[in-house]
């Protein structure tokens, strides 16, 4: 596939930029990675002329694209640095990872369907960002890789994994949206110690759901 950012597309995105800023994300860092990266390469042919549209889309295996806002939102919550090693859980498309890459965290984002997996094994490398991807069930996180200094899961959740909070350093953060229904709460945990936790609830959203023991090890 040819990767084509051209005037156009540049002038799309960054009216996109102006829009998400306008609804509240104040994260100039943020908005300036998600000005870099084109989103157009991560969708398929037949969505290129809706990509800078504030809308989600389907990437196949009955997943989504996030909306950029919601994107933005759940990025600017993790309060991303440099450095910072962040666990991704749920790769879709592989455009949150490389936001998170583009903002100078070091990336382990792990995808529990196959052929999104295989998918973003072979486009990744094409946008030249030191992502490691991993195959495997989301709710079990990458022990042998931990702690993470943020964990971001991409999908809703019904209730956060005791097994990530282990996985994350004190003082670490774990984004996601909470719920079992249609939709769910963003909610970040503040992790204080081994055994304290601070919850805080945001917006509202619509994300699909993260399935459980569906990955196997490659």
């Amino acid at each position: 596939m040819a990767l084509e950012d051209n005037y156009r597309h540049k002038g799309l995105r960054k009216k996109l930029i102006e829009e998400i800023r306008k609804k509240g994300i104040v994260d100039e860092p943020l908005l300036r990675a998600m000005g870099k990266i084109p989103r157009h390469f991560f969708l398929d042919s037949g969505f290129l002329e809706y990509a800078y549209e504030d809308k989600p889309f389907p990437i196949g295996s009955g997943q989504t694209i996030s909306q950029p806002y919601t994107v933005a939102y759940q990025t600017q919550l993790l309060e991303v640095r440099k450095a910072d090693k962040i666990l991704e859980i749920g790769t879709g498309s592989g455009y949150q990872a490389c936001i998170l890459a583009e903002l100078g965290a070091r990336v382990f984002t792990i995808e529990r369907q196959k052929l999104l997996f295989q998918k973003a094994k072979e486009f990744l490398p094409a946008m030249r960002y030191p992502i490691k991807l991993f195959y495997g069930d989301g709710y079990k996180g990458l022990p042998s890789f931990a702690p993470f200094d943020k964990i971001l899961i991409t999908a809703a959740a019904p209730y956060i994994p005791d097994v990530l909070k282990e996985q994350l350093k004190p003082g670490g953060m774990i984004v996601v949206p909470v719920g079992s229904g249609d939709i769910q709460i963003m909610t970040r945990l503040t992790k204080i110690s081994d055994t304290d936790f601070e919850i805080t609830e945001y917006g509202h959203f619509r994300f699909v759901p993260l399935l459980e023991d569906k990955a196997e090890d490659c």
